[in-house]
């Protein structure tokens, strides 16, 4: 039986965690290294995991946690457990080891294979983006609704890609071609790192489009939920709509996506 949601405990969670890290931002040394950039990331995530873990267990002590790096009972859109937190842990570490906003805490609660609850928490400003299904989107206490732009001039776009690009020459061509249909067709394109946080501004407005190929669905799911819930359109670079085995995901504001199929040459497959 699903577990009640306790919203301002899981919020209150996610703000702990996140602001935990504060005190310590910027005041290590950026890793010149492997071996410490990586022990680094490992520190990172195992801290951030136990404090969200903690803080969650009097409310949800049958709810298991999944990894992020999706286990077979996780991947896919019938999993072996009806309810379970995925959980990764601070999305854009890559940025907090290097001395950069932009660095958030996700989580995202899975219903019947589906995202049901997600926070996204970018404690260096302070603003966290919450859904629940069928329950809008917000940022704080504010909801969220995504632009009403439709001057592909003032559009601002950005884009996202996974690792190992250079282990798959296909996919490094599509992200390549991906990227050049962005330049394109809009006015303004940049990649700003985390993947949920650039999902979230689509909800709220402050991005436009949003396009990925490849499949990356464990950063996208948390951030996916709340783009949706307030309002943006949410499928794939062909349009069809997005699903667990989709190898692409486009955000936009309402009406933008179809604008874009429009202007793109056929894609790179």
């Amino acid at each position: 039986m699903p577990t009640t949601l306790n919203i301002p405990a899981i919020l209150a969670a996610v703000r702990h965690a996140g602001n935990l890290f504060l005190p310590d931002f910027r005041h290590s040394p950026i890793p010149q290294d492997m071996a410490t950039f990586t022990q680094q990331l490992a520190d990172i995530e195992s801290r951030c995991l136990t404090a969200l873990q903690e803080r969650l267990a009097q409310d949800f002590p049958a709810t298991p946690w999944l990894s992020a790096d999706f286990p077979d009972e996780a991947a896919g859109e019938q999993p072996a457990h009806p309810e379970y937190w995925l959980c990764d842990a601070m999305d854009g570490a890559i940025q907090y080891v290097q001395h950069l906003p932009g660095w958030t805490i996700n989580l995202v609660l899975m219903r019947a294979g589906q995202p049901y609850f997600a926070a996204i928490y970018d404690p260096f400003g302070q603003e966290l983006f919450w859904a629940e299904a069928g329950g809008g989107a917000f940022v704080n206490e504010m909801p969220l609704h995504p632009s009403t732009k439709q001057d592909a001039a003032l559009t601002l776009a950005v884009f996202e890609h996974s690792h190992g690009l250079a282990d798959d020459p296909s996919l490094l061509a599509r992200v390549g071609g991906s990227v050049t249909d962005l330049l394109r067709a809009f006015g303004v394109v940049r990649n700003y790192g985390p993947h949920g946080l650039q999902l979230a501004y689509v909800g709220a407005g402050r991005l436009d489009v949003f396009y990925q190929e490849g499949r990356d669905v464990e950063n996208w799911l948390p951030g996916l939920l709340i783009a949706r819930e307030a309002g943006a359109d949410v499928g794939t670079a062909d349009g069809q709509p997005w699903h667990w085995s989709a190898d692409s995901l486009l955000v936009t504001a309402p009406g933008l996506g179809a604008t874009f199929r429009q202007a793109r040459p056929t894609p790179i497959r």
